[in-house]
Order: structure tokens, then C-alpha cells, then sequence
């Protein structure tokens, strides 16, 4: 059986370096899926915990929270870095058991960018016999189009969250009382 699947993956390799190299430098073939811990950490506390924690996380930055629950919180935050450039940044985070008092938490940001685009306005007058004239005024409607959109991949970026989510999983924890004195 494997002596067929050399030959087989021996061709394919030589049409995708025959088609210019396109598919080796393909972002989807870039994507590692290594051991990396970038996106994920390991919490003590239990899911809805840790979901509870990132919330408040996103919520102390300035995030509004469009969904929330016992396992996922998705929140967004608009930034206008010039006139007419709109960007947003959508973080997801999932929240998912580990263990009893664990909780396995992933995160990842999404960046989208916006550009104001203009279009000319007309207008279109029917005359009987003679048909519609198309008469352009002076208006433009201007709408935002996404012009870009992009998984933010930058490690400071996921370890500062991470360490505002462990700063509020920390401040969740009930104290436990201390022993009266006798």
C-alpha cells in the first residue's frame, strides 16, 4: 500500500512546483498547528469562571460584549485611525473543561479594516414618448466597505489578555474565611 502512495504524492509535488510555487507559499500551507501556546492557556478555575473572567476583561478595555455564556464571550471595539479608515477588532474567546477546577481557554482576534468609499448619485426622469434621461445631481453616498480582514497573530497582544483573564479569575475567587481565634 505505501509503495502506491510514494509515487502518487511524488506527482503531486511535482505539479505543485511545476504551477510556479503558488501553493507552497499559500497562507493555508504556512499554518503550522505547532505546540505553540499563543491562543490557549490552562486556568485554574472552572469554565464559566474563566468565561466570566474574560468578559470582564474585554468589558474593563473598552470591548462591547455582543454574546456571552457559560462557555464563549465574543466582544468587538471600534478604532478610526484616520478620516476615512474604520477598523474593528472582534476577539473570541471559548472556554472548555479540563479537569475538576480547570478550565482550557482559547482566544483569537480578528481585525477587519474599513474604507469610506464614495459612489456619484443620479436620477432618472420618464418623459412619455421619448423615454427616461438619466440627470446627475451633486450627491454621493458614502459607505464603509471591508477592505482587509485579518487574524491578529502577535504574542503580546494574546499574553496581555491573558494576564488581565487571570487578573480578574483571581479577583472571582471567594476567600476562604479565616479560623476564629479562641
Amino acid at each position: 500500500m505505501r509503495r502506491h502512495l510514494l509515487p502518487a504524492l511524488a506527482v503531486v509535488s511535482l505539479l505543485l512546483t511545476a504551477c510556479g510555487g503558488k501553493a507552497v507559499n499559500s497562507t493555508l500551507l504556512r499554518e503550522s498547528f505547532d505546540s505553540g501556546d499563543t491562543y490557549t492557556r490552562s486556568i485554574d478555575a472552572e469554565p464559566a469562571q474563566a468565561c466570566e473572567a474574560a468578559r470582564r476583561a474585554l468589558l474593563g478595555q473598552g470591548y462591547a460584549i455582543t454574546r456571552a455564556d457559560a462557555s464563549n464571550v465574543e466582544g468587538n471595539k471600534n478604532f478610526q485611525p484616520k478620516d476615512e479608515v474604520h477598523e474593528q477588532l472582534v476577539l473570541r474567546v471559548s472556554c472548555a473543561a479540563q479537569g475538576v477546577g480547570k478550565a482550557q481557554v482559547f482566544v483569537s482576534a480578528v481585525q477587519d479594516r474599513y474604507a469610506l468609499k464614495k459612489s456619484p448619485t443620479s436620477a432618472s426622469v420618464g418623459v412619455g414618448a421619448l423615454g427616461s434621461v438619466s440627470l446627475p445631481f451633486g450627491s454621493n453616498d458614502d459607505s464603509l466597505v471591508r477592505v482587509a480582514s485579518s487574524t491578529v497573530q502577535d504574542a503580546q497582544f494574546y499574553r496581555n489578555f491573558f494576564g488581565r483573564l487571570q487578573y480578574y479569575v483571581e479577583q472571582a475567587t471567594p476567600l476562604v474565611p479565616a479560623e476564629p481565634t479562641r
